[in-house]
């Protein structure tokens, strides 16, 4: 019975993070399956999550009282709706955050690193052949079409929403595959690397290709320098991230940088978009806008950014995440956040060097491909997504791995003393 119960619960993780890349959005497979098919699945992953962090509660309470940077962050953004602008909603939509965050803690309590490593890897098969199988089958979900209200003909979007979508999904399906445990096969891995990095390729997006590359070039790196214990180490690889984040949006649009003409000097209306959101944040710099409030449908604010671009689009988001969590929580809950990934960031360095298991260096790839997959595209705290919830299962699952080593250099400890008193 409890090997029929592991089974169910890998495949509750399985369909969660499936429902939390955007499989089920309206952009994709939710064009084609029912409302109510789709609304089940949501409330399913939510309440399954609740109920057995609920069975687990005494690893979650030891968990949530080992983080609580992260849990204040938390509470910040659910009680933004107090000083939103759209406090309906805003309170509507914080449900995403209270799902992403039981669905975390579940991860990270009932699975190992390995175990959480090889079940996104799957997860991410899944959405390789679906993406596949869609494109082909039902191109009017799995490939932008010549139309009106396609702006990207041609280009592979498979069951994630949108090209930039599936090609950001691809870039960590591929760090995933390349990052699997030595045990599992070989063929499987080089398969799942393949299908990503061809799926990624179909996406035609630049950003996915140049983070992908520089992802690839800053594991291998990782994987060839093993921690010395040195302070200079450490920064060293914080010199690494910030040169990562900074190429990201350089060799994406180096083209138009150089050239210099028209919309596309500004990385395609983003830099005119970025200056009309930053104006109005220095106006409520502490606690920001509330959660979602800025960019919500009929703000003025997102109206007021979409003129700045001269389009007439009113943008979504920020393109930006860092920017739009600012917007979300004030200065007080970016400077959180900044804490918790700095600390993780750390954590998974010293980690990932200690070690020769490439699944050790998971974390540490994640965090880093986060930051620098942000710098032009807001995938942090905005709805229901992997994202933010892979950065709650790393940051609980790093914290309880310090927590457990601890235990193991006591008990080693108290066996010496144990030993020296018979002796």
């Amino acid at each position: 019975m409890s090997k029929y119960l592991r089974l169910a619960e890998k495949g509750f993780i399985i369909l969660g993070l499936t429902f939390f890349s955007g499989v089920f959005g309206i952009y994709s497979l939710g064009l084609v399956l029912p409302n109510a098919v789709v609304t089940l699945i949501r409330f399913f992953v939510w309440g399954m999550s609740t109920i057995l962090v609920c069975i687990f509660w005494k690893n979650t309470i030891i968990l949530v009282s080992r983080n609580i940077l992260l849990c204040i962050l938390t509470v910040i953004a659910l009680l933004s709706f107090l000083w939103s602008e759209f406090p309906d909603f805003t309170f509507f939509n914080a449900r995403d955050i209270l799902m992403m965050t039981s669905f975390g803690l579940y991860f990270a309590t009932r699975f190992s690193l390995r175990e959480q490593v090889q079940l996104i890897a799957y997860t991410f098969l899944i959405g390789c052949l679906l993406s596949i199988i869609a494109a082909f089958v039902l191109p009017s979900v799995g490939i932008h079409q010549a139309d009106a209200m396609e702006a990207h003909p041609g280009a592979w979007k498979g069951v994630y929403g949108h090209k930039n979508g599936l090609g950001s999904m691809m870039v960590l399906s591929s760090l995933t595959f390349f990052l699997l445990p030595k045990e599992d096969s070989n063929l499987y891995r080089w398969f799942g690397f393949s299908c990503s990095l061809v799926l990624m390729l179909r996406s035609t997006s630049k950003t996915s290709l140049v983070l992908s590359f520089l992802l690839l070039l800053i594991i291998v790196f990782y994987k060839n320098f093993r921690w010395q214990g040195k302070i200079s180490v450490i920064f060293t690889n914080i010199g690494i991230l910030l040169l990562g984040c900074f190429s990201v949006p350089v060799l994406t649009y180096w083209v138009e940088i150089l050239t210099g003409l028209g919309r596309d000097a500004t990385l395609t209306g983003r830099t005119p978009l970025w200056g009309a959101a930053l104006a109005r944040f220095m106006e409520r710099p502490l606690l920001g806008y509330g959660y979602g409030a800025f960019w919500a449908p009929q703000s003025p604010y997102a109206l007021e950014a979409g003129q700045a671009i001269g389009s007439g689009w009113i943008p979504p988001h920020g393109h930006n995440g860092l920017l739009d969590l600012a917007l979300d929580v004030g200065l007080i809950g970016l400077s959180l956040f900044l804490i918790i990934y700095s600390t993780a960031f750390v954590r998974a360095l010293k980690e990932g060097y200690a070690t020769k298991n490439p699944e050790e260096l998971w974390p540490l790839a994640y965090l880093t491909f986060l930051i620098m997959n942000n710098m032009t595209e807001s995938l942090l705290l905005r709805s229901a997504n992997l994202y933010w919830t892979l950065l709650i299962t790393v940051v609980f699952t790093m914290n309880q791995r310090k927590q457990i080593k601890k235990i193991n250099i006591q008990n080693e400890k108290s066996h010496l003393r144990v030993i020296n008193l018979s002796n």
